[in-house]
């Protein structure tokens, strides 16, 4: 019986032990210059996954000694329902909204996030509301929080699978104004043949989260927030986002 009760207990640490060693897997997507794959594709993990936030992301779970695996991909809707849906997954850069503050556990801010309405450099548009922008052709990237801030307050979007394709709409024509991130869009045009936009309105500013399932355990919650807040008071943060802009 002894040798019975042994093994059983050695069994349930090593049980233990495969939990304990489960890394939280982080889900991001190609949003330069908060995260992009190095390659420039549509998928990337680990280290081949870089930007702002990813940096951020992964000294911070280096801080709080906890194993992470970062996944990079393509589109946005697939990681963002992965993390809602299944415990151990977290996904970045998010917008802390009143809609979602309930759905995640949340650890942040990480990074900011002004969101704008650009113009090709050489357009004549000016906006003194975001209700005058309604009479323009406005390009949106779909499910995005950016999107869908002007849709609920009734300005039409025409929204693309990937952002990176109202650059495209924009030099053709297709559209008159993006409504993007005001870093990602500048960082996106740079190596577009666009080059610069012009910034035609400035409507909201978001704090970045990185959002985990509901049944990620408070105290992994607790230590990632700690290691931020440590990072941040150490200027650690500012560094980071200064090697990208």
């Amino acid at each position: 019986m002894p040798a019975i009760r042994f093994l059983t207990a050695l069994w349930l640490l090593c049980v233990a032990g495969l939990v304990h060693a489960q890394p939280l897997v982080l889900l991001t997507e190609n949003l330069p210059p908060f995260s992009m794959a190095a390659g420039g594709g549509n998928f990337a993990k680990d280290a081949d996954v870089q930007g702002i936030s990813s940096d951020t992301l992964r000294a911070l779970c280096s801080k709080a000694q906890l194993e992470c695996q970062m996944i990079l991909r393509f589109p946005w809707d697939r990681q963002y329902k992965q993390a809602l849906d299944n415990k151990g997954y977290g996904v970045f850069s998010t917008a802390r909204t009143a809609e979602r503050e309930s759905l995640f556990k949340w650890v942040g801010p990480i990074a900011v996030s002004d969101w704008v309405l650009l113009a090709k450099a050489d357009s004549s548009i000016t906006l003194n509301s975001l209700e005058q922008a309604g009479a323009y052709k406005i390009g949106g990237y779909r499910n995005d929080a950016i999107s869908q801030f002007l849709i609920d307050r009734g300005v039409t979007v025409q929204t693309s699978l990937q952002d990176k394709e109202n650059l495209n709409k924009l030099e053709k024509g297709l559209i008159d104004l993006w409504a993007t991130d005001e870093a990602g869009g500048r960082y996106q045009a740079k190596l577009s043949p666009l080059g610069a936009l012009k910034l035609v309105h400035r409507f909201y500013s978001a704090d970045l989260y990185l959002a985990l399932n509901k049944e990620t355990p408070d105290d992994v919650v607790q230590k990632l927030q700690k290691a931020l807040d440590d990072m941040r008071a150490q200027g650690e943060l500012g560094k980071i986002k200064d090697g990208y802009l």
